[in-house]
C-alpha cells in the first residue's frame, strides 16, 4: 500500500482531506471497492497539449489500481465560460464550438486512458433537466459572502471591476457535477481548488459522502516560467508529429525535465529518484532527456516513431546538420540595423523583444553558429544569417535595407 499511496502522492498539491482519504483508498483496495474518480474538462479549445495530460496521467493512474475513472466533458459549464484566473468575464462557447472541440477530446484522451475503462460523460446530461426552481435552490446553498472568497472574485470586487450573476453560478454548477456522479474523487489543476471544495460542501447538502480533492500543479511551458499555453507559443500539442514533439521536449531545460519526469512520466517514484542519484554522481543529462522524450512521444505515436524522431534529432543537432527547406525570410531593416532582440520577434522565434532578451542572456541564441550575449547588437541590412533559440527554433534570414 506505500508504493501506491507514494504514486497517488506524485506530483500533487494538495490532497484534502489526506489522512480521511488515505484510510478510504486502503478500505476501498482492501474490499476490491471500485472508486469514482472524476476530473471535469471544459472543451474551451481543440486540442489538448501536455499540460493537460496531468490530469489524465493520474486519472490513468486510479485507472490501473482498478478504479471507475470518469472522463467529464463540460459541454453546459462550457457555454457559462470559467472565470477562474481571469479578471474579466470570460466569453461562453457557443453551442457548435462546444460540440465540435469536445468530439475532439474524445478522439484524444485515449492517448492516455485505456478507452474498455473510461467513461465518458457530458455534463449538460444532468443540467439540462434542473429546473428554474432547481437553481434557485442550488444557489441558495451558498452565500455571496463565501463566493467572495474565492481569490479571483475578490480581486475583481476590491477593483470595483464587474462581476456578472452567472459567474456566481459556474463553480455550483461544476460541484453539483460531483453530486450527480456520486463522485469519491475529483481531481484539478490548483486554480480549480475553490470549485472542486464546492463539490465538496454540495454532496453533504445532498446527503452524501463528501468527495476527496486532489490538486495538481500546472504544468510550465518549454519556457520553464509560464504555464503551458497555446496562446504563448510554449506547449507540446497531443496531435503533434512525433518529430516536433520529440525535438521541444529535448529543447527544455534540465531543471525542467525533473518536473516533468514527475507529472508526465509514467516511470516510478523510485526509478525516477535514481535517475536524479546518477545526474547527481556525472551521468548526462541529456541521456536522460532522451529517455522522457522516447517515452512520452512513444505515448502518442508508437515505439517506431519514437526510434525515428530520435534518430532524426541526433542527425540533425547532435551532428551539427541544419535542414536544407528552412524558408528564407527577408526582412527590411533601417540604415542603422535591427537589434537582435527585434530580429527573434520578427521573424517568429520569439513573442516579444523581452523574451528575446532573456535567452540571449542565457546563451540560447546563436546566429551563424557563434552564441549572442549582447542584446543590443545590431543586424545590418544586405547580408543573410542562420539563427537558432535553443536547439529547436530555426530561421534562415535576409536582411535588406528598408
Amino acid at each position: 500500500m506505500q508504493d501506491i499511496w507514494a504514486e497517488i502522492c506524485r506530483g500533487c498539491d494538495e490532497i484534502i482531506p489526506e489522512e480521511a482519504f488515505r484510510t478510504r483508498l486502503e478500505q476501498a483496495t482492501q474490499a476490491g471497492e471500485r472508486l469514482v474518480i472524476k476530473a471535469g474538462f471544459d472543451p474551451t479549445a481543440p486540442d489538448l497539449h501536455l499540460g493537460h495530460t496531468v490530469l489524465l496521467n493520474k486519472m490513468r493512474t486510479f485507472q490501473d489500481l482498478g478504479h471507475d475513472v470518469v472522463f467529464l466533458i463540460g459541454d453546459f459549464t462550457g457555454r457559462i465560460g470559467d472565470p477562474t484566473g481571469k479578471n474579466v468575464t470570460r466569453k461562453p462557447l457557443d453551442e457548435a464550438q462546444v460540440a465540435e472541440n469536445a468530439a475532439t477530446y474524445e478522439a484524444q484522451i485515449y492517448k492516455v486512458l485505456d478507452a474498455e475503462r473510461t467513461r465518458v460523460v457530458l455534463n449538460s446530461t444532468w443540467l439540462n433537466q434542473l429546473t428554474s426552481a432547481d437553481m434557485i435552490k442550488l444557489a441558495a446553498t451558498h452565500t455571496v459572502a463565501r463566493m467572495l472568497e474565492r481569490d479571483d472574485f475578490n480581486k475583481r470586487y476590491k477593483a470595483n471591476e464587474s462581476i456578472a450573476i452567472h459567474e456566481f453560478l459556474y463553480p455550483l454548477i461544476q460541484g453539483y457535477d460531483s453530486v450527480a456522479l456520486e463522485a469519491d474523487v475529483e481531481l484539478g489543476g490548483t486554480d480549480q481548488k475553490f470549485n472542486l471544495l464546492m463539490g465538496r460542501h454540495l454532496q453533504q447538502v445532498y446527503g452524501q459522502k463528501p468527495q476527496a480533492v486532489l490538486t495538481m500543479p500546472l504544468l510550465e511551458g518549454l519556457d520553464g516560467v509560464n504555464k503551458m499555453s497555446k496562446s504563448l507559443d510554449n506547449y507540446i500539442g497531443i496531435d503533434e508529429s512525433a518529430t516536433d514533439q520529440y525535438g521541444k521536449l529535448m529543447s527544455i531545460s534540465d531543471e525542467l525535465m525533473w518536473r516533468y519526469f514527475e507529472l508526465l512520466s509514467f516511470e516510478p517514484v523510485g526509478v525516477i529518484e535514481r535517475y536524479r542519484k546518477e545526474v547527481e554522481e556525472g551521468a548526462n543529462p541529456r541521456d536522460l532527456k532522451y529517455r522522457l522524450a522516447g517515452e512520452l512521444v512513444a505515448r502518442f505515436h508508437g515505439d517506431a516513431a519514437a526510434r525515428r524522431a530520435h534518430e532524426a534529432f541526433v542527425e540533425r543537432f547532435s551532428h551539427g546538420i541544419v535542414p536544407e527547406d528552412i524558408e528564407l525570410q527577408t526582412v527590411a531593416v533601417e540604415q542603422a540595423g535591427i537589434q537582435v532582440a527585434a530580429l527573434l520577434r520578427a521573424v517568429g522565434l520569439t513573442q516579444s523583444n523581452g523574451e528575446g532578451i532573456r535567452l540571449i542572456k542565457q546563451g540560447a541564441v546563436r546566429i551563424d553558429g557563434e552564441r549572442v550575449s549582447d542584446p543590443g547588437r545590431q543586424m545590418t541590412g544586405g547580408s543573410e544569417h542562420l539563427i537558432q533559440v535553443g536547439k529547436r527554433r530555426i530561421a534562415r534570414v535576409g536582411l535588406t535595407a528598408g
